[in-house]
């Protein structure tokens, strides 16, 4: 089991250096709402199959990526949710640093990641139960972001479902805490820059970062918290 660990660390320092190429293609929302956006997913798409994948300073990408990618291969043990699982951290890496610098969580990379989670679950037997609680979770974030659109983002609707996704594979609860999660991690980060000085209450910050890290927390505690129901 070490020898998996340590490999998929070493697979997520590349896929991070991947993932920070990817990122870096991305800029602002794009003026051209359709043929711009496409033309910016393949240009960074393929600047990223350019680049050599080594780490660059300040590492954060890589590291943070290869430590989540290491994360998983201990806690995740199931093949095919584990594959599913580490995909996932490599999209997300990119998801992750390209919210943080625009703003966006790009379609380019959410809407394909549906039917790839979707294949990569099928032969596990786990498929129905992360679809319902995809659907479950993304059908929250929907609410939030109705109830109040300049706090969410579609693309923080779109992220839901992908995380219901992953952990409904892992069963209800993890899904439970991972949407708990998020919001905690998001309200902590909230309250740390109001300490700070650095924001007021009606200070609006990318949301996608917490909520991915928010499925990491369910997927390495999935009994975090209390009240969670037990999963399947």
């Amino acid at each position: 089991m070490s020898l998996v660990v340590l490999a998929a660390a070493v697979l997520g320092l590349i896929a991070g250096a991947y993932a920070r190429e990817v990122a870096a293609g991305f800029g602002a929302e794009p003026d051209d709402q359709g043929r711009s956006r496409r033309g910016e997913a393949r240009g960074a798409f393929a600047a990223a199959a350019r680049a050599v994948p080594l780490p660059r300073p300040p590492y954060v990408t890589e590291s943070v990526t290869g430590l989540a990618a290491a994360l998983v291969a201990w806690r995740v043990h199931h093949g095919w949710v584990l594959a599913a699982w580490l995909y996932a951290v490599a999209a997300g890496a990119a998801l992750a640093e390209i919210d943080r610098r625009t703003w966006r969580l790009p379609d380019a990379i959410t809407l394909p990641s549906y039917p790839i989670l979707l294949a990569l679950l099928a032969p596990s037997g786990r498929l129905l139960p992360a679809v319902a609680s995809g659907c479950a979770l993304g059908a929250v974030y929907a609410v939030l972001w109705f109830a109040r659109p300049t706090g969410l983002g579609l693309g923080d609707v779109k992220l839901a479902g992908l995380i219901g996704l992953l952990t409904g594979a892992l069963g209800v609860q993890a899904t439970i805490v991972a949407g708990m999660a998020g919001q905690v991690l998001g309200a902590l980060y909230a309250v740390g820059l109001l300490l700070a000085r650095r924001a007021t209450r009606t200070t609006e910050f990318p949301f996608g970062p917490f909520m991915l890290a928010g499925a990491l927390v369910a997927m390495a505690f999935p009994g975090a918290f209390p009240g969670a129901s037990p999963g399947g």
